[in-house]
């Protein structure tokens, strides 16, 4: 790694903490620390959306599917935009109406406390699993490309520094911090994935790229057979996609927290589908990456050049092909992409702790002896230590553990989704048949993804939303026709 590389990574880690600080203003409450002030600026909070929902698996990945099925990842953008664009009409209005800081409170208006802590609690064990595995796994391609340009560090210590630095700005900046931080992260990744794009279509042969616009790989979506199995089918993209956006930018804490920290429902609505809109291009460009290298290698299978997985593919671009500085960008890229979804997870976890078990937070912060404020960065500190034991504990895990931590936010979002429309569209829904409905669907669909293996493979991970909502739809229905029966 060259001297310019190294010092482009640590600039960055050391000042976006304190940039981040510093345009987070001052934090004199707990609304304003889990809450933002409400009043941020919509074209922030929509840039924080895509840095939220986006990972260093997703900008190593995406290029690794896009090399074998080209554009895929873009149709399933179009789903996305459906989505948001429904929850922006259907559901913002609620959330704006009943003055809720926490999504899950608006459950706890209709159903009750047990209800709105219910879901409270199965979202911070949901999100606990995932992002645990997610932040290990995103430390995986950092470790292997440093080590590649002999710069090894080890992945726990990787892992604890940047955990370090993003606890330091969400601690003490709060909601505003971590969102305008997130869009410097996003920018930062943007500009080396265009600067990718930009430099692999100027060493293109007039062949490579006379091949590559007569190739298949812009198509959107696949034609499968398979279609419950394959999830880049033109259904499963659009209507899968779509029923995914829908629970988890309009019942998922992580990111409905940003929503609403817009100053009124015209600039959320503006931010929330003005989000799907740019995560699309971001995957356009993420793709473009992978197309071009296809056509640069002159369409040499994986296997030929001696990768093992298609997630191999960017790194060894990163390590053996980008001149300096541009490597040191991309990397800097990766460590912001993890910085960015993990400190939105620790500031919502945050939240909804706070929020949606207010009177035990309450007795607990008399008791130690702490101001709201100095127990709500507490808490913080506690759920950024979970996060660190569970990605240390799905260190040695393997494939199954891994699928599982990935897949395991799907798993909740059909029941909060059912839940959530329970609560806003049906007047006769009571407690008694949501609560339990809620549960066992939950149980059902984890079920499901762990041994429901038809033709040998797991369902489409865009189909286990949908199948959530209608499990829970039929749960919650059979429930009301028994009590009627029992009455």
């Amino acid at each position: 790694m060259s001297a310019i590389d190294i010092a482009i990574i640590c600039i960055y880690c050391l000042t976006l903490p304190f940039i981040a600080f510093a345009l987070s203003g001052r934090q004199d409450s707990v609304s304003t620390y889990v809450g933002g002030g409400h009043n941020l600026p919509w074209w922030v909070i929509c840039l924080s959306l895509v840095a939220t929902e986006t990972s260093t698996l997703t900008i190593i990945s995406i290029p690794g599917i896009a090399y074998g099925s080209g554009m895929v990842f873009v149709g399933l953008a179009v789903g996305y935009v459906i989505g948001r664009t429904l929850v922006a009409l259907l559901f913002l209005p609620r959330y704006f109406s009943g003055q809720v800081s926490s999504v899950y409170q608006y459950l706890g208006h209709r159903f009750g406390q047990a209800m709105e802590r219910s879901v409270s609690a199965t979202f911070l064990v949901m999100r606990v699993l995932a992002e645990g595995i997610r932040l290990f796994a995103g430390m995986l391609p950092v470790a292997a490309i440093l080590a590649s340009m002999h710069f090894p560090l080890p992945q726990w210590v990787i892992m604890l520094v940047i955990v370090g630095l993003t606890l330091f700005y969400t601690m003490f900046g709060g909601l505003r911090a971590v969102v305008w931080s997130d869009a410097i992260q996003l920018a930062v990744y943007v500009a080396g994935t265009a600067a990718c794009v930009g430099l692999l279509y100027h060493h293109a042969t007039d062949m490579q790229i006379h091949a590559l616009r007569h190739s298949s790989r812009f198509h959107l979506f696949h034609k499968s057979p398979h279609f419950f199995l394959d999830p880049y089918t033109p259904c499963a993209a659009m209507i899968g996609g779509a029923v995914m956006a829908m629970a988890s930018h309009g019942t998922d804490q992580l990111m409905v927290q940003r929503v609403l920290a817009a100053r009124n429902l015209t600039d959320a609505r503006k931010a929330l589908i003005g989000s799907g809109f740019m995560v699309g291009c971001l995957f356009a460009m993420l793709s473009l990456v992978g197309m071009l290298l296809w056509a640069r290698n002159d369409e040499k299978t994986l296997a030929a050049m001696g990768l093992q997985t298609s997630d191999a593919l960017f790194p060894a671009f990163i390590v053996h092909d980008l001149p300096q500085g541009l490597a040191g960008l991309l990397i800097a890229g990766l460590l912001s992409a993890t910085m960015g979804s993990l400190s939105a997870t620790l500031n919502s976890m945050t939240s909804a702790t706070l929020l949606d078990f207010v009177t035990p937070c309450r007795v607990l912060a008399r008791r130690i002896g702490l101001s709201a404020l100095a127990f709500a960065r507490l808490v913080t500190m506690l759920w950024a230590a979970v996060l660190v034991l569970a990605a240390l504990v799905f260190a040695h895990s393997h494939g199954p553990a891994v699928v599982f931590g990935l897949s395991v936010a799907s798993c909740s979002y059909g029941a909060m989704l059912g839940a959530f429309v329970f609560a806003m569209f049906s007047r006769h829904a009571r407690t008694r048949e949501v609560l339990p409905a809620f549960v066992m669907t939950v149980v059902t669909v984890c079920g499901t993804m762990m041994f429901w293996r038809p033709y040998g493979t797991t369902i489409a991970f865009t189909w286990l939303v949908p199948l959530g909502v209608i499990v829970m739809f039929m749960y919650g229905l059979g429930l009301r026709i028994i009590g009627k029966i029992w009455q």
